[in-house]
């Protein structure tokens, strides 16, 4: 799924199903699946009621190609495995994030920010973030030419820069995850990650995926449209 202007998230593997779950719940009581029907019924039950670590035994891996900043917000989800693509031993791609649109900051909520900033101002910043990036990509490949060290040189690479990264996380996690930043008082472009997760989600796990919603969902920005 193509996310923002040259990023993207793919599912790499996946293990487990909604009756995953309801057979990781029933164990309890050395039990197993029955109907469609009681399976969806208890799905729904442990959700409400937060019994969640059922849901621990969906995994799903994923590789993610992001600007850095918005790896950086994503990392802080901890439980959860990362590997990323390594400034030390490769060279890092001329690919860079730029928005179409800039934003202003929100007087109100002070790490919030709202569209609408005026067309001049707006074209004037888009301008001098693309030399700004430009300048500093030709100085890293500068320091490269030089001998300076992969290490070192990388140092003056700006946060807007595209990095990749495999993620593998559980369902439960992966909830955890979509409550924060498929809301609207995350990032935009974090949102519009997960926005693509979620739908990655409900078509894999759709009986979990719509409890999750009912029952447990705290944002704003999921509905039958992602």
């Amino acid at each position: 799924m193509k996310v923002l202007d040259k990023g993207f998230v793919e599912l790499i593997d996946f293990m487990g199903s909604d009756l995953r779950a309801v057979e990781a719940a029933r164990v309890s009581f050395q039990k197993g699946l029955t109907d469609e029907h009681r399976d969806r019924k208890l799905i729904e039950y442990l959700m409400e009621n937060g019994h969640e670590s059922p849901f621990e035994h969906i995994v799903f891996t994923f590789r993610v190609k992001a600007p850095l900043f918005v790896a950086r917000q994503w990392f802080r989800h901890r439980i959860s495995s990362f590997n990323e693509i390594s400034g030390r031993y490769s060279v890092i791609k001329h690919e860079f994030y730029y928005p179409e649109n800039l934003r202003v900051q929100d007087t109100v909520n002070r790490q919030g920010s709202l569209f609408g900033m005026e067309s001049t101002a707006e074209a004037k910043g888009i301008d001098k973030i693309r030399k700004q990036t430009e300048d500093c990509y030709n100085t890293y490949e500068e320091l490269l030419s030089s001998g300076i060290a992969r290490e070192m040189a990388r140092m003056v690479l700006p946060v807007n820069i595209y990095t990749q990264w495999f993620w593998t996380i559980n369902a439960r996690s992966l909830m955890n995850f979509l409550n924060l930043r498929a809301d609207s008082h995350a990032q935009f472009e974090i949102q519009e990650y997960a926005t693509k997760i979620a739908a990655i989600f409900r078509e894999k796990c759709p009986w979990t995926y719509d409890a999750f919603i009912k029952y447990f969902y705290k944002g704003d920005l999921l509905n039958d449209d992602n």
